[in-house]
C-alpha cells in the first residue's frame, strides 16, 4: 500500500461511513510507522489535515470534527468542513444526487438548511461570508474553515463582524457559492488525483465569477 492507496483508503472511508479510519484502522494493512509516514506525506501535499494526535481531522470536503454544518445524505451522515465543502458533497458523492445541508447563522443564530442538489443552486437570500483570503488560508486550515459561514443575510454578516471587531471578509450568495463547490473537488475520489496548480486554480475561480484581491486574482 502506497501514499495514494492511504488517502483513498481515507476518502472512501468518509464517503462509506461519515469519518476518516483511525490508525488503529490504517495499520491493519500496512506498520504504524509507514501509516504515520504516509499521512505526513498526505498532510504536506495539503490532501489531509491532522490533529496533534495524528489523527485525520479533515480531508477536504470532508471533516472527522463539527465546524458549523452537517450534511445529511440518503444513509449518511456528514459534517461539513465549512460553506463551500457542505455545498461540495453532493457534487462528489456519485450515490448522492442530494445532500440536506443544515446549519445556524452565527449573526442571529436562526436556523437554516438548505437541499443541495447537483442540478442548481438552492433558491435563498442567504449568504457566505469567507473571513479568511486564499493566500492565508492553510495558516490554518481548520479555523479557516470554521469561519466559511452561511448567513440569513449581509445584515447578519455585519452583526457578527461588530461583535468580534474583525474585518469583512468576501461575501457571496448561494448560486455563487454553489458554482464554487460544483466543480472544485473533481477526481477526488479517484486514484492519482492532483490537487489544483496556482493557475488552474486562478482559471477555476474566474469561471465561477470570483475576482480580486481575497482570491489572489
Amino acid at each position: 500500500m502506497d501514499t495514494e492507496d492511504v488517502r483513498l483508503q481515507i476518502y472512501r472511508s468518509f464517503v462509506d461511513t461519515g469519518r476518516p479510519p483511525t490508525l488503529v484502522e490504517l495499520t491493519a494493512q500496512i506498520g504504524l510507522d509507514d501509516v504515520r509516514r504516509a499521512l505526513q506525506q498526505l498532510a504536506g501535499a495539503r490532501h489531509i489535515v491532522l490533529g496533534a494526535d495524528g489523527e485525520v481531522v479533515m480531508a477536504h470536503p470532508f471533516s472527522a470534527v463539527p465546524l458549523g454544518f452537517s450534511a445529511m445524505g440518503r444513509r449518511t451522515l456528514w459534517w461539513g468542513g465549512c460553506a463551500w465543502d457542505s455545498f461540495a458533497l453532493p457534487h462528489l458523492l456519485p450515490d448522492e444526487p442530494s445532500v440536506l445541508v443544515a446549519t445556524q447563522c452565527p449573526g442571529c443564530a436562526r436556523a437554516l438548511a438548505w437541499d443541495v442538489t447537483t442540478m442548481a443552486p438552492p433558491a435563498g437570500p442567504e449568504v457566505a461570508h469567507f473571513l479568511t483570503p486564499v493566500s492565508a488560508m492553510w495558516d490554518d486550515v481548520v479555523t479557516t474553515c470554521a469561519n466559511q459561514r452561511l448567513y440569513c443575510s449581509e445584515d447578519c454578516v455585519d452583526r457578527w463582524l461588530r461583535e468580534r471587531s474583525v474585518p469583512r471578509g468576501y461575501v457571496m450568495d448561494l448560486a455563487t457559492l454553489w458554482r464554487l463547490a460544483s466543480g472544485w473537488y473533481d477526481g477526488r475520489l479517484t486514484h492519482g488525483y492532483q490537487r489544483r496548480d496556482p493557475a488552474d486554480a486562478a482559471t477555476y475561480l474566474r469561471s465561477v465569477g470570483l475576482e480580486g484581491p481575497f482570491w489572489g486574482l
